[in-house]
């Protein structure tokens, strides 16, 4: 009965909660992001290289019959160079090291203007120098 008892004391702990909330929406950030480079980014990047399909592009390391597509190599059981895929991940994972960073920046721009103290009341002179100004005003009696 113990070990359910702290199994749930860690459960709810703030961090752990904190955690799945972050995996949770991490995980539908992702599809969205996953969605913008392959419904948007990707017809766009394509247009401007010409119809380049990144997913598409192989070099056959097997043999000299040419095929038309990768998935037409692979079904061939050919030996392929895939570097069209490789690319297409590194265009995955700047766009989405791009929205993080952009997320994280909007973040601590909020955190920015909470954390900003109050500004302090304007400082009256100490006593050291209320002292320094009676004893002038003295001597000049």
């Amino acid at each position: 009965m113990g070990f359910i008892k702290e199994f749930k004391e860690f459960a709810m702990k703030g961090n752990v909660m904190d955690m799945a909330v972050g995996v949770i929406i991490g995980g539908a950030f992702g599809k969205i992001v996953t969605s913008l480079v392959n419904d948007v980014l990707m017809p766009i990047i394509s247009v401007a290289t010409g119809g380049i399909d990144f997913t598409n592009l192989f070099v056959n390391l097997s043999d000299d019959v040419k095929y038309k597509t990768l998935a037409e190599a692979q079904e061939a059981g050919a030996s392929v160079f895939a570097y069209g895929q490789f690319i297409q991940n590194i265009i995955d994972f700047i766009i989405i090291a791009f929205c993080i960073f952009l997320m994280i920046k909007a973040m601590n721009k909020l955190n920015r203007k909470k954390e900003e103290p109050a500004p302090e009341a304007p400082a009256g002179p100490t006593q050291e120098e209320l002292l320094t100004e009676i004893r002038d005003l003295l001597k000049t009696k």
